[in-house]
């Protein structure tokens, strides 16, 4: 049965949907699609929409993609949406004529790129003039008004948002083209991996104000959240992060697989219309700001929020220096704001040189970027052995904060950007992102410069290291080394993992020094009576401490799993090997093919949770753990007694259509059922959905398993 959450009965002003076919007036109706969207659940939950509901169906999902990806207000569920979108794709799977070009279902590519052919922008996207201070600006007003002949001009300001810039085409309302900048006349056709990008609509009502065709401009950026999850799973799989969000966009456009550019979470900000032809009687605005509405008004991104206009440079200035300041609050980067001339027929006045045009220019902020001297390399070694290298350098102050530490990444990377000691080196920050090394200055070296050895021993407890085939990074394998045990800890004990707040890295390094924590399990046996007569623990940060470690006794599996640190598990995997098992250490019985049978489990993944749940020292370490109270085993996947599937073992693989995977799982439990992790001759029935993959193929080598549909499923639980 469907579970529904409280939607928000609220007209949200701006809130405006892009499907040509919603009448404008309902646009902005909240209640109307809230109340369309409840009576489709309804029917998907008793499977009875019909091709007759298209429509409506199709009007809800790009509703709800504009308050997700535009107004970043959701008001549904996204099991919700999965839901309503699956019913999409299959009715338009049985009848293709019924599917529009600007379907929710259209954005997803069916093949990979060969190419990007080269297309001509329909007008030249030029740069922009630059200023740096409040002098810059005033000069360039003073010759903006000269040449327009105004006394007092009137400015539209926004930001100028640091990522890759694009432009777009659409004819009779539909999305025709996206291309990148390129060299100002010409870019690289990225439609298909624009249709990627879920804050682009597919189709926008333009010939509501008398437009047949219009290019518009705008940046694709990542935002600094998603940025950040990115970066993580990198590190998961030991790859070097990515340097920056705007490198990471970019790069991001020009992938050959659509659907990894749907993956990364792109963002797309709309700001500028360049070129538009009538139909007839032309409703355009005539202001740069009014243009950024109709934008907003057509369901695109624009800086409609962020811009103000303001008559006078001063004010301008003002706003300027002010939106700076929270630069770092933002959700995204910018790197300056942008003023523009409000009125569209003094901009045509004013015109442009054959570099930028007159009647804008760009205020920058203080650089991200400086120049330092790389004086030494620290090498430090992580929770899983790896050895990084840190580069120490001289103070230097890069969007006002002082740097002395820089990444170094990995070997590699240090012998291609040719770093050696006594370098000058351009320095890098960007948001929240370590500083790094852009690229080292050759041409200033003197030749006291040295090169960088890395070490060929642990540089905390002296075993020799060693480096994997394929990989770049060295490591300790010393599972005792004292640098991992404490990062090991830390990892335990972080806020994703077993969330033991009042046992930060600070405290679990100061424990460690006195010998009171020396391993996991220590942390449940600490010497509470000692800690309080250390300066800083009082009664209520002893309380504190206490009452965390014992909640995390309770944690669920995943958690446990996670927080174990085991390599390339993250978090979603953890998820997955819990479900897989009723107790934690089951896992010592599985080999590295039944690993491999178990979702987005590959060989290293495979490789690396064997190896740790065959170690005699960790399974030690688990029992110990489980002495000490913690929850090693899966509450969740404890079946009922009695049910209609009473110790019979299920696995579903491909998609389902009535319900989500999950869901089917819980039916399975709750009928007194099992889930199983992967294929084998435990396997009683394999339930396959569409795109069913290699689960199928081996399930079929194996005569005991019985093979079912998704149908022939909910019959067998009563569900049909």
């Amino acid at each position: 049965m469907c579970k529904y959450y409280t939607l928000i009965f609220s007209a949200q002003k701006g809130g405006y949907f892009y499907g040509s076919r919603i009448p404008h007036t309902l646009m902005d109706n909240t209640k109307y699609y809230t109340e369309l969207t409840n009576e489709l659940l309804q029917l998907a939950a008793d499977r009875k929409i019909s091709v007759s509901r298209l429509d409506d169906l199709r009007q809800v999902l790009r509703f709800h993609e504009n308050r997700y990806y535009i107004l970043n207000d959701p008001l549904l569920a996204d099991q919700e949406y999965d839901k309503l979108y699956k019913v999409l794709e299959h009715l338009e799977a049985a009848d293709p004529t019924l599917i529009t070009p600007d379907s929710p279902t259209q954005r997803v590519a069916k093949d990979l790129s060969k190419d990007f052919p080269t297309v001509a922008h329909l007008v030249p996207m030029l740069s922009l003039e630059n200023s740096y201070n409040a002098d810059d600006l005033l000069d360039w007003d003073r010759k903006a008004r000269e040449l327009s002949g105004h006394e007092e001009m009137t400015y539209c300001v926004e930001p100028k948002f640091d990522g890759a810039s694009i432009s777009l085409i659409y004819e009779q309302d539909l999305l025709t083209r996206g291309a990148t900048r390129g060299d100002g006349v010409s870019g690289d056709d990225i439609t298909v991996n624009i249709r990627q990008i879920r804050s682009v609509p597919l189709s926008a009502a333009f010939s509501k104000y008398g437009i047949q065709q219009v290019e518009i401009r705008g940046e694709v950026l990542i935002n600094k959240a998603n940025f950040k999850k990115f970066n993580d799973q990198l590190a998961e799989q030991n790859l070097a992060p990515l340097a920056n969000p705007r490198n990471a966009a970019a790069g991001s456009l020009r992938m050959k697989d659509p659907k990894e550019v749907g993956r990364r979470n792109l963002e797309a900000f709309l700001y500028h219309v360049s070129y538009w032809t009538p139909t007839g009687a032309s409703e355009t605005p005539h202001t740069h700001s009014g243009m950024l509405e109709m934008l907003w008004d057509l369901g695109f991104r624009s800086p409609q929020k962020e811009k103000r206009v303001f008559k006078g440079i001063q004010a301008v200035i003002d706003y300027c220096l002010e939106f700076e300041q929270g630069r770092d609050n933002l959700p995204y980067e910018i790197d300056g704001m942008v003023i523009k001339v409000d009125d569209l027929a003094v901009q045509d006045r004013l015109g442009m040189t054959t570099h930028h045009p007159r009647w804008a220019i760009a205020y920058k902020f203080k650089a991200r970027q400086g120049t330092s001297k790389l004086r030494k390399v620290e090498f430090q070694v992580g929770r899983t052995g790896a050895v990084t290298p840190v580069g120490k350098i001289d103070p230097v102050g890069i969007g006002g904060v002082t740097v002395t530490s820089v990444s170094l990444f990995n070997e590699e990377n240090v012998r291609e950007k040719d770093l050696r000691l006594g370098d000058t080196v351009l320095v890098e920050r960007a948001g929240d992102v370590i500083p790094y090394i852009v690229k080292s200055q050759p041409e200033l070296r003197d030749g006291s410069e040295k090169v960088i050895h890395f070490p060929k021993h642990c540089p905390v407890c002296g075993d020799p290291l060693v480096k994997p085939e394929g990989e770049a990074v060295w490591r300790c394998v010393n599972i005792n080394c004292p640098a991992q045990v404490v990062e090991r800890i830390i990892h335990f004990v972080s806020k994703d993992a077993m969330d033991i707040r009042s046992l930060g890295e600070a405290n679990v390094r100061r424990f460690y020094e006195l010998g009171w924590l020396k391993d996991v399990p220590g942390i449940y046996t600490l010497p509470f009576d000692k800690i309080a007569e250390l300066e800083g623990f009082g009664k209520k940060s002893m309380t504190n401490l206490q009452t965390a470690i014992d909640a995390s006794r309770t944690q669920p599996l995943y958690r446990l799993i996670f927080a174990l640190g085991i390599r390339y598990v993250g978090e979603t995997t953890a998820k997955t090997l819990a479900q897989a098992v009723d107790h934690l250490l089951d896992f010592a019985g599985f080999t590295e093919e039944q690993l491999l049978e178990l979702e987005d489990v590959g060989p290293k993944v495979a490789g690396s949770i064997y190896q740790f749940f065959h170690n005699k020292d960790n399974l030690h370490m688990l029992s110990v753990l489980e002495s000490l109270g913690l929850n090693l085993r899966n509450t969740h996947s404890t079946p009922a007694t009695g049910g209609a599937l009473q110790d019979q073992t299920f696995l579903f693989t491909g998609t389902l259509q009535q319900m989500t995977r999950s869901e089917a799982e819980g039916l399975v439990e709750q009928n007194g059922g099992k889930i199983l992790g992967g294929v084998s001759s435990k396997l009683n029935y394999l339930v396959v959905g569409e795109d069913a993959g290699s689960k199928l193929e081996k399930a079929k080598k194996i005569s005991s398993i019985r093979i079912l549909t998704e149908e022939a499923f909910l019959a067998l639980v009563g569900r049909a």
